[in-house]
């Protein structure tokens, strides 16, 4: 019961942020545009559950994550009034982002056969609903900047913000797409096969991937920022939301807590700790 509990409280804390943030944009029967989407979001994780508990299965979850930001970032520019350079090219960024991330998490599972943060939940449906539920949540609240311009009714000219947001993001996006690629070719080679990685962008950093990810969600909202007023600015949680959840949340502390159950107290390893800083890259000292 707590699970469908938790579920529905979920709902219900993006649908209100949605609806906080979008009090100075687009409405429709009355309800902000913006609290539309968050409900969108939840419901396209809800139908997707059901195949995948009947199944017991969480091979298309990262899928489902990279269609629902398809969906919503589809359906906010089939609200907007005014469409404009920044807000195609806000769009453009979520969804090469998500389908390229989706993608590469997608082929992963298949290729390992199963995910294991599953193994215990799939075989629970309350509990499984959970884990996509918080799943939607995820995805509206990384994406909220981008609808809170596509629900918006301003659209101030293109500037400086929004020339440095966007390098920001390509920066951030290369960054997370270098260090995915190293990361599986060395997971590939038979010979690497129990060993930590520290080659390419991994010697500046032990999470690159996560670092570049950080960066390019804190580029777009420098853009999308250009047009925000009043409670708009509750969209400020995107980025923020983004980086605690992978300095603080389920991204850099649960890695870092397997690597250390697996080599903690090997002196190489630790040297290597001493060496690499945990996120922000810096170039690799003796």
């Amino acid at each position: 019961m707590k699970y469908l509990l938790g579920s529905l409280a979920v709902l219900a804390l993006s649908v209100g942020v949605g609806w906080a943030a979008g009090a100075n944009g687009s409405v429709i029967a009355g309800i902000p545009s913006l609290a539309l989407l968050a409900a969108l979001a939840m419901a396209v994780q809800w139908v997707a559950w059901i195949p995948a508990s009947a199944l017991q299965s969480e091979r298309f979850y990262d899928l489902t994550g990279s269609f629902t930001y398809l969906t919503v970032v589809v359906s906010g520019l089939t609200l907007a009034t005014d469409l404009g350079p920044r807000e195609w090219v806000l769009s453009a960024m979520v969804l090469l982002w998500s389908g390229r991330l989706g993608t590469f998490l997608f082929r992963r599972v298949h290729r390992d056969g199963k995910d294991g943060r599953f193994d215990e939940i799939k075989t629970r449906p309350p509990r499984f609903l959970w884990a996509w539920s918080l799943q939607g949540l995820w995805v509206f609240l990384t994406v909220l900047a981008v609808l809170t311009v596509l629900t918006g009714e301003r659209n101030p000219p293109l500037g400086l913000f929004d020339a440095v947001g966007w390098a920001l993001w390509g920066v951030g996006f290369a960054l997370e797409v270098v260090a995915d690629a190293q990361k599986s070719r060395f997971k590939a080679d038979p010979a690497n096969k129990g060993a930590w990685i520290e080659v390419g962008l991994w010697r500046w950093s032990r999470h690159p991937n996560y670092f570049g990810e950080i960066l390019l969600w804190f580029g777009v909202f420098l853009s999308a920022a250009t047009t925000f007023a009043g409670a708009q600015w509750i969209a400020v949680l995107s980025p923020l939301f983004v980086a605690f959840l992978l300095s603080k949340g389920s991204g850099v502390p649960l890695l870092e807590e397997r690597a250390d159950a697996k080599w903690g107290g090997d002196p190489a390893y630790e040297a290597y700790k001493e060496r690499v800083p945990v996120l922000i890259p810096r170039p690799p000292r003796s």
